[in-house]
């Protein structure tokens, strides 16, 4: 294969629920080689492996299947290659939804490849009885006090599996609990025959992913500096690198599309979550963003260069979930006047009922919405308020206490302080606390499957 001069990879989600039309305006706008989409959080995982549990043929992000029937016919008239990771927990599954989508269409030949092996859910009893304690990595806590809770245990592939898929032939491929920046990586690797010891180019292809995986956050949305001129966010062109075969890559959007690229924009979506900023560790590599240099090469067109990487580490990341309890969330809106002080009586009020009813609460969290629930005391208090919504949540490992905590708030309509309004919603419900447990597995304990069909 010839190696091209240079790939456009295009971020069309950047979380599940983002929003749903990115993806037809990056196959459809403007050229591209790569599209990637990414559905998965921390939490995202029990939740699918519930609906597996319940149907076998679930367990995937079901909004991925109307963004595939939308673009299915550029997908192929164009040949553009499709990566997410919205297989969740049944890439299979995912797999044979959208062979059907794509039989309706009259799509032929289409080709997808599947990368599974990272559920280890199944491995947890034997993994521990082996001495993998599967410590949390912030508390040193061994799994095994919360195991009888668990619910889920993904371990988190890279790009390696999914560049062999494209190796294979896959035009779209479908994942389970890869990294956010490796599917933006794998094309690089793939397109360039980057190898496993090219710690600088994997780096930069880290760095790109890393950009792009927050879809238009990096092109102009939630953007802190200068939000107000930032041009037609309506209409917010998602982000897209260009990459090269030395690891020098552009980041840009399609041409008559909402948003902004700028040094400024690229460098807010670089800050987002990160820990050590010099150690940023992926299974491929691990890259220093204290080496990354951007320049702002034309409108709406970063370059980002000299990045420098290292050897990855023998681990690979395992995000699991299990559940901790229970919690409720409920709200009231008080009005003027003296908005404020009749939501404060109304907290008191409802706190010493709940008291004088023997309830106590691991949590119970109080904020007033218009006055102080983004920044507290670190932002300028108002001198009067129109109006305050009352939120308050409690967190506790007995159900019938949150399920009382609801009990108490609505009755505060007609026996608390005057002008309240905003209960319509009813009383709040107890809802499963799912928690989340960060470990690591060395690399030798799991092994990633990559699995190739296609419709005829």
């Amino acid at each position: 294969m010839k190696q091209k001069d240079f790939i456009r990879i295009a971020s069309g989600q950047g979380y599940w629920g983002d929003l749903p039309q990115a993806p037809y305006w990056q196959v459809s706008k403007g050229p591209t080689d790569y599209l990637v989409m990414d559905f998965l959080a921390e939490v995202t995982m029990s939740i699918l492996q519930k609906q597996k549990s319940r149907d076998p043929k679930l367990g995937y992000a079901k909004d991925l299947l109307p963004m595939m029937e939308q673009i299915l016919p550029f997908v192929a008239e164009r040949n553009i290659k499709v990566i997410t990771n919205g297989g969740g927990v049944n890439p299979q599954a995912c797999r044979d939804a959208i062979f059907e989508i794509a039989g309706k269409a009259g799509v032929k030949g289409l080709k997808i490849g599947v990368v599974y092996g990272d559920d280890i859910f199944g491995r947890i009893d034997d993994l521990l009885g082996t001495g993998q304690d599967l410590k949390n990595m912030d508390t040193g806590e061994s799994l095994k006090s919360v195991r009888q809770r668990l619910q889920s245990a993904n371990v988190y592939f890279g790009a390696f599996p999914i560049a062999d898929a494209l190796a294979e032939g896959a035009q779209i491929v479908l994942t389970g609990r890869a990294t956010d920046t490796g599917l933006t990586l794998a094309p690089m690797i793939y397109e360039f025959g980057w190898k496993e010891k090219d710690y600088d180019k994997l780096a930069a292809g880290i760095v790109a992913g890393h950009i792009l995986e927050c879809g238009g956050q990096s092109s102009g949305g939630n953007y802190l500096k200068d939000w107000r001129n930032v041009p037609d966010l309506a209409h917010i062109g998602f982000p897209i690198a260009e990459a090269h075969p030395d690891g020098t890559v552009y980041i840009t959007k399609h041409q008559g599309t909402g948003g902004l690229v700028s040094v400024d924009t690229i460098k807010e979506q670089l800050l987002y979550e990160i820990g050590n900023p010099k150690e940023y560790i992926t299974p491929e590599v691990i890259a220093d963003f204290t080496s990354i240099k951007l320049e702002q090469a034309g409108e709406n067109r970063v370059k980002v260069f000299d990045v420098k990487g290292s050897e990855a580490t023998e681990f690979y990341k395992v995000s699991m979930a299990y559940s901790d309890g229970f919690y409720a969330v409920g709200t009231l809106t008080y009005g003027w006047p003296d908005a404020l002080e009749k939501a404060q009586a109304a907290d008191r009020i409802m706190r010493q009922r709940l008291e004088d009813l023997g309830h106590k609460f691991e949590e119970f969290h109080t904020e007033f919405l218009g006055y102080n629930s983004c920044h507290g005391p670190l932002s300028p208090m108002p001198a009067e308020l129109n109006e305050v919504v009352l939120r308050v949540a409690v967190r506790d490992k007995d159900r019938e206490a949150v399920d009382a905590f609801g009990r108490q708030l609505v009755p505060l309509v007609l026996t608390g302080p005057p002008t309240v309004t905003g209960f319509g919603g009813g009383r709040p419900k107890p809802q499963e606390v799912v928690a989340y447990w960060p470990s690591l597995i060395p690399k030798k304990l799991v092994k990633p499957v990559v699995e190739l069909a296609g419709l005829k």
